[in-house]
């Protein structure tokens, strides 16, 4: 079965390449190192150390395997040049109704959201709400906490 497709901007992409790398390179051997300190300590029945190493481990090859999923299914997108239409690799600019000030925010795939640096996913509801909008258009996302509307002041 096929992975969903995983959109990622060139530096989203690099990002998860630059981690991959050091989570192979480097982490990979600081948790080997640590494994075999705590082994080192004697029974590993009663061993925290051990515990927390293994844990650790778990957590990076989990994370290892995560990134190479989203990389082998990444599609790539293209700068926006400055279209008049919101799409995935776009930066929009909006405002909430009632309020004055606006903010800006890249479309971008999932496994690169992170709303408070202004990136936000194409699959969020604010971002599906987004999709297709020109300036000037009115749109109503479907949030958890209600329905919040903006209004589309610019896209680069």
């Amino acid at each position: 079965m096929s992975e969903k497709v995983q959109f990622l901007t060139p530096e989203g992409r690099r990002k998860l390449e630059e981690e991959l790398e050091h989570l192979r390179t480097v982490k990979r051997r600081e948790v080997a190192r640590n494994l075999k300190a705590a082994r080192e300590e004697g029974d590993i029945s009663e061993n925290s150390a051990y515990d927390e190493s293994k844990r650790e481990q778990a957590f990076v090859e989990g994370r290892i395997a995560s990134i190479e999923t989203i990389l082998a299914n990444a599609q790539t997108l293209e700068r926006s040049n400055g279209g008049n239409m919101v799409t995935l690799g776009t930066k929009v600019t909006i405002v909430e109704e009632g309020l004055d000030d606006a903010e800006t925010y890249l479309i971008v795939g999932q496994a690169e959201a992170d709303p408070l640096a202004g990136r936000i996913s194409n699959e969020s509801p604010l971002g599906q709400a987004l999709l297709g909008r020109t300036v000037g258009d009115e749109v109503a996302a479907h949030t958890p906490s209600g329905v919040l509307r903006f209004k589309v002041l610019d896209i680069a």
